[in-house]
């Protein structure tokens, strides 16, 4: 194994009527006012939020509801939800959803807990998270990993930005995960999911670094599973046990564990984090429709990684053989493997300048650790996907 430094603080509360524990860990976490964030509708009419709040209620906590985090999270509601907690003297951030609304609440904590940083300060990297509030997370879509991982990311609605950022401060004091939650979520919700969960496996897995075997064991167990369980979470939200087997797999996957003695490579979602921004279209959809092309491009740099991904997981032989097959799965799935899949028609070249010259910050930032990528590389894959 190589070298690393692994830490994750997170509370997993994992089961059935897992929700019903919420208000017991807001306390245990020192929470007694607290900000719920949450989505559209569907945490109200399943009855979530109110279980939620008779908790709070019960336990004597003060709590207040936000509502609105859409996919793709806006900045404009972080401030506005900034404001709330301020307002409200909120001293934990609850987020209720999926990795959107965890992202939110996350982002909201860092913004109240420094009132006088404009919160993009720190997606921009012009200032370091330095102190957050708590935040606890209550997970209903299985996807982004968001409740057990440093990340957050969040879109710049009016500049058409859209920025991740990684700092141990994101990682939540506690998750509450019951699959039963995810039941009703949509058949293209939960493809999403099952996308983001094996990418975010393979964006370690692509790596520089060789000789990390439990890891690569790890990552290959994982992506297994996620491949077994996902087209029957698909195909039946409620199907109690593959559910569970796949909201597992995403906190795994996105809390570090798959790629412990490796580096990141992570091309793929900053890929898809400018077509999230500049055409407002669902991440895990955006994430299938590069990485085929992503794949080829590189799989030159290491072709017997890609052969070992093709066995290991596929039962495959050859380098090209697993990239034909996950791209394969990913139809199985009915999400998109190019750009025109996404309903945002084939690019003209203008657009794809447009999004290399995005995903570079202006040709300043090169990406991925696999291979890096520059501007050239970067608007390369675009084209290959363009189809």
């Amino acid at each position: 194994m190589r070298d690393f430094t692994y830490w994750c603080p997170t509370e997993v509360i994992f089961g059935r009527d897992a929700e019903l524990k919420t208000a017991e860990a807001a306390a245990r976490h020192g929470g007694s006012r607290l900000l719920v964030v949450y989505g559209g509708q569907s945490a109200v009419r399943s009855g979530l939020l109110d279980r939620l709040c008779g908790g709070f209620k019960d336990k004597g906590l003060h709590y207040e509801l936000l509502g609105g985090v859409r996919p793709n999270p806006r900045l404009g509601f972080v401030r506005e939800g900034v404001k709330n907690a301020l307002a409200m003297g909120a001293d934990m951030i609850i987020g209720v959803g999926g990795g959107s609304a965890i992202d939110t609440a996350k982002a909201i904590a860092h913004g109240a807990a420094n009132p006088e940083t404009d919160v993009w300060d720190f997606w921009l990297r012009v200032k370091t998270v330095e102190k957050s509030l708590p935040v606890g997370a209550v997970l209903t879509v299985p996807a982004a990993g968001s409740e057990t991982s440093d990340s957050a990311v969040i879109t710049n609605e009016t500049e058409g930005e859209k920025r991740g950022l990684s700092t141990h401060f994101n990682r939540p004091a506690f998750a509450i995960m019951n699959p039963a939650l995810a039941a009703t979520i949509s058949r293209f919700q939960a493809a999403c999911g099952v996308t983001d969960i094996l990418m975010h496996t393979l964006e370690r897995y692509f790596c520089p670094e060789t000789g990390n075997a439990f890891t690569d064991e790890v990552a290959e167990a994982l992506m297994r599973t996620v491949v077994r369980f996902g087209k029957r979470a698909v195909e039946d939200p409620a199907d109690y046990e593959a559910m569970s087997e796949l909201m597992w797999c995403g906190s795994v996957s996105h809390n570090g564990f798959t790629g412990l003695g490796g580096t990141k490579d992570f091309a793929s979602h900053q890929l898809a984090h400018e077509l999230g921004a500049v055409f407002d279209v669902a991440h895990g959809a955006a994430l299938s429709s590069v990485w085929g092309s992503w794949a080829s491009y590189v799989m030159g740099k290491n072709p017997a990684r890609f052969a070992k991904y093709a066995k290991n997981v596929w039962g495959l032989e050859g380098a090209g053989a697993g990239i034909e097959r996950t791209v394969g799965f990913f139809r199985e799935l009915e999400m998109p493997t190019c750009l025109s899949d996404l309903g945002i028609g084939f690019l003209t070249d203008r657009e794809l300048d447009r999004l290399a010259l995005g995903c570079t910050y202006g040709r300043t930032r090169t990406i991925g650790s696999f291979m890096t990528l520059d501007y050239a590389d970067i608007r390369s894959i675009y084209a290959a996907a363009n189809m």
